[in-house]
């Protein structure tokens, strides 16, 4: 459903390039998520209703969006402080998004008070203008009180639900802090280099040329300096290089994969990896995802770098509803998970998961894992991966399928029996296991 701000009818129209017209439209789409909505989505329904919007005005909403979502738990923390009662939405949520703005922007805290009473005059018939003018107000004159009554709060401090702040504390009780810390920041931006048509030597010149500062990891990829829209990356067009996190390239090269294999990437949509994989060898490769409109997005991406493979719809468990009954060499499983490893991305995720979610996701990796090794040709490699940094989907789940397959032997990666990326500056989290089918 396309998202507009309730306005009032004596209400003025908020100019499109004010702060307050921003402040308006993340509210919005806040109040959204905060009823149970994926940001993805109503994101992409609203620049689908607003075609003709600028890129200048996406970019503020979406800055104010992401930001406040990623800050979630501290406002609500100090509006608890500040207010009897939560107020209507979204009239809550459009001071969630006035508190982050105080908050990154203070030398700016007269001007984002009055802009966040403008566009609270066009929301609710403007009913709730003076209540957004005082609790604003009130939170500037306390605000040493308050963020000093945050800081010792944990879901405030951490801006994580509380039950994942335990389960994150419990499974890495030395990297806890960093990795929650993670999830709250701005995330990094990182190219695959397509050595079909360049190599990082080459794109990190044409880079250099562009004005952009990038530097080179193991392997070949690119970490930008500081991210920009892909419009500004040279080579992007053209398929040289591609966006995609240093974490999740360490895919496709543990697979190990050979010119003349036959290939599955069984959950591939959006279809990075499995571009980096034809990248890295003449396959057969066959993509599979269960969203239909998901699949296209893959022959879209395929279409850019000059890359073909058979795309398919289909959940990948019910393979007789695609599988040819060819074994395949190699299978890429990146399974659907809780995302835990990437919510500075996705933010609303910590929101709208809840902690039985986790034992969902492990019952249908486990449903994946058992339907793709059948059709996992002997001497065969499976690549287990998630972009999660919760047990019970990485190594708990690899455990207990080996245990119960006699033919399944665990290769090493870097000497260890999994690889564990935890979220830190240069990467998001991700964890792979790499499966040997015996001969």
């Amino acid at each position: 459903m396309p998202i507009s701000p309730r306005r009032s009818s004596p209400a003025r129209p908020l100019p499109e390039d004010s702060l307050a017209h921003a402040l308006c439209c993340a509210a919005e789409l806040i109040a959204r998520v905060a009823g149970g909505a994926a940001l993805t989505d109503i994101l992409a329904d609203l620049w689908v209703s607003r075609p003709a919007t600028p890129p200048a005005v996406r970019g503020a909403i979406q800055d104010l969006t992401y930001g406040t979502l990623r800050d979630y738990g501290r406002q609500d923390f100090i509006l608890g402080r500040l207010l009897d009662k939560s107020l209507p939405e979204p009239v809550q949520s459009l001071l969630r998004v006035a508190l982050h703005r105080l908050d990154v922007r203070p030398e700016t805290a007269h001007t984002v008070v009055d802009q966040a009473v403008n566009a609270a005059a066009t929301l609710l018939s403007g009913r709730f203008k003076g209540v957004v003018n005082g609790v604003l107000r009130n939170a500037l004159r306390q605000s040493a009180t308050l963020r000093y009554a945050a800081d010792a709060d944990l879901v405030a401090e951490m801006r994580h639900p509380p039950w994942w702040i335990r389960r994150v504390r419990d499974q890495h009780p030395q990297d806890w802090r960093n990795v929650l810390a993670a999830g709250n920041v701005h995330p990094p931006m990182a190219l695959r280099v397509n050595r079909r048509r360049s190599t990082p030597e080459a794109a990190a010149a044409e880079l250099a040329e562009a004005g952009l500062s990038a530097r080179t990891w193991p392997g070949g990829a690119l970490l930008l300096e500081r991210p920009v829209p892909v419009v500004r990356i040279p080579g992007f067009a053209e398929g040289r290089v591609s966006v995609q996190d240093i974490g999740a390239q360490a895919a496709a090269p543990l697979l190990d994969v050979a010119s003349g294999q036959h290939v599955l990437d069984a959950c591939a949509a959006p279809g990075g990896k499995t571009a980096h994989l034809l990248e890295l060898a003449d396959v057969d490769l066959l993509a599979l995802d269960a969203d239909p409109q998901r699949a296209r997005r893959i022959d879209e991406n395929l279409q850019r770098l000059g890359l073909s493979a058979r795309v398919m719809a289909a959940d990948c468990r019910a393979i007789d509803r695609w599988w040819d009954g060819r074994p395949f060499d190699r299978i890429l499983a990146d399974v659907p998970c809780s995302a835990s490893g990437v919510v500075r991305r996705h933010p609303d995720i910590k929101w709208l998961r809840r902690s039985g979610d986790i034992g969902r996701f492990a019952a249908q990796q486990a449903e994946i894992l058992d339907a793709l090794w059948q059709v996992l040709a002997p001497g065969g490699k499976m690549l287990y991966a998630t972009c999660s940094v919760f047990r019970e989907e990485n190594q708990d789940q690899v455990a207990r399928f080996a245990a119960s397959h006699a033919d399944c032997h665990r290769l090493t990666i870097e000497g260890q029996t999994d690889r564990q990326f935890l979220p830190c500056a240069d990467h998001d989290g991700f964890f792979y296991a790499l499966l040997h089918k015996a001969a």
